[in-house]
This record gives C-alpha cells, structure tokens and sequence, in this order.
C-alpha cells in the first residue's frame, strides 16, 4: 500500500498531533520503609535473565527507520539489519523513492515531510493501521544529501531560514517523531529510541556549519532528556554519533579526512548501523541517555604522529 502523508495530513488525525497519548504508567504511593531497598529485589533482574536471556532479537517489533531513502546510506542499512533481527519495518523519506527501497527490502514504505507536524501525525496513524505501535524509533532523517545539501556559510552570512531549515531538519524531526510514538511505547512499558547525532557538534565543529553543528548537539541534549522522562515506562534512549562515513553523497574531502582516522579509512553506513541496531536491541537493556560515537577513533587521537 502507498501512503504520503501530503494527501492523509489534511484530514484530522486520530493523535492530538501536539501531544502523545497518555501512557505513562502510575506509579503506587510508597512509605518511606518502603522506599528502602530489599536485599531480595536486587535479585529480580538475575531471575528474569534466567527467563529470558539477553538477546539482540527483535521478533515481532514494530520499527520506523526515518530518512531510508538512500540505498548507500545509513538509515537503507540499519532498516536492512532489523528487518534481520526479526523486526516488522517501515522505513520513510520524503520522497516516492522509498517505495523503491521498501521493495528491495521486503518492508513497508511511507512518504512524509518529517519537519511537517501534521504530515508526522498522519503518518503515525498510517503505522498504527498498517503495522501496530512502533516499539523501535531511529531518528535519522535529517543527514546531508545530495539532494539536500547541507547549509555551509558562515554565521555572519547564514539567513535565518537557512539557520531554521538546518535546526527543522536535524533537530525537529527527531522531536516531532519521538513525541508522536512515546504515547504507544509507554503504554507497552518497553521501547527503543535511537537518535542519530554527529560528532559535529557534540564533539567539535569546523567553521561554516554551525547550524547543523548545533542541531547536532541539540540531539544530545534531546536524547538525554527523553532517556530520563521516560526510563520509568521502560523506554531506553540513546543517540549514535557518527564521524565520517562513506556515502554517495559523500564530497572528495570528506573522503580525504575519512583516509587520515587513526583506523585508516571512513566508515561505512553498515558500521553504524550495527551500533544503532545494538542500541535498539533487548541486550541495550542497562543503557539510556548515552551518546555512541562510532568515529574510527578520530575523536580520541590528540595529535596525529606519522
């Protein structure tokens, strides 16, 4: 089935579009011997561990890849390995080109302007309808692309339009997204969200992209604040921030500065979708709020000795 959400956003959606539903579960009045911990309830997690060993598995999960249009890119590569962990996909871009990559994937596309809020309510009731509640949310929607490049001037020249353009799409895709599906996961008590960072921002910048540098560390802190709202409802949130990663839409200089890591070469979107495919992962069970960087450890070097 095709689904835009262009054609879908004009009708009223079933979600309050600025607000999720209520999911969050209450929690019981507890003394203050209560709150003191029992020495037998720090057994608890090794005896469901017995039950159910830690596992990657994702049988059974609804998942939402955003920004999968690319079939060299990052979100094509982390729909490809959940699907394979057992999870019931749907991928969405912007474009009519993600039924293409829906096909040769064997999952389910869905067209939709993520930056759009109505279009990202639709396109959550068209989930809901087709698949179920998304229990696994990666946010990637939002990396440069050929056809749309990011923004590279410098403050003193950036229009405001540009500024919001790169803010709107790094930034409010992952907040209109993840806003539209916690209601779902809370009221399941389980869920994964992985948002996709970069290392510009969080961890250094070069001149002319401070927009998406900013967008970028606006992630982190969108991240963590969402892994501590929702860690009581069994939501685990995390972000992945990738350095420089060999795409189609990668320029020769990024190439050049993928070829001086202290690894020796870029990444590839498989790379980082293994971590991002971790991260959404039962085994993730003990990690919320953190950022991943998966950088062939350029990050790390100080200087670079030859």
């Amino acid at each position: 089935m095709v689904f835009d959400a262009r054609s879908a956003s004009g009708s009223r959606s079933r979600r309050d579009a600025t607000r999720p539903a209520a999911g969050r579960r209450p929690r019981s009045a507890t003394s203050a011997a209560d709150s003191e911990p029992a020495a037998s309830s720090f057994e608890d997690p090794g005896t469901e561990a017995e039950e159910a060993p830690v596992t990657l598995r994702l049988d059974g999960k609804v998942a939402l890849v955003t920004g999968a249009g690319s079939p060299d890119g990052i979100g094509y590569a982390t729909a490809r390995r959940l699907r394979d962990l057992g999870a019931r996909v749907a991928i969405v871009s912007t474009t009519r080109r993600i039924h293409e990559r829906a096909t040769e994937l064997g999952v389910t596309g869905f067209v939709a302007d993520l930056t759009d809020e109505a279009e990202v309510g639709a396109l959550a009731d068209a989930i809901a309808d087709q698949l179920g509640d998304v229990e696994v949310l990666v946010n990637n929607a939002g990396l440069a692309s050929r056809t749309s490049p990011e923004v590279l001037r410098p403050v003193a020249q950036l229009t405001y339009d540009e500024w919001r353009a790169e803010i709107d799409r790094n930034l409010s895709t992952a907040f209109l997204c993840s806003r539209a599906f916690v209601g779902g996961m809370s009221e399941q008590g389980w869920g994964r969200i992985v948002n996709l960072a970069a290392t510009a921002g969080p961890i250094n910048a070069l001149p002319t992209e401070a927009a998406y540098a900013a967008a970028k560390a606006g992630v982190v802190g969108l991240t963590r604040a969402l892994a501590m709202e929702l860690v009581a409802d069994g939501i685990n949130v995390n972000c992945v921030a990738p350095g420089t990663i060999y795409t189609a839409a990668s320029t020769v200089t990024e190439i050049k500065q993928g070829l001086g890591t202290p690894i020796g070469r870029p990444g590839t979107p498989d790379e980082v979708a293994a971590a991002i495919a971790f991260l959404c992962s039962p085994a993730a069970s003990y990690i919320t709020g953190q950022m991943l960087v998966v950088d062939g450890g350029n990050s790390v070097r100080e200087a670079e000795f030859r």
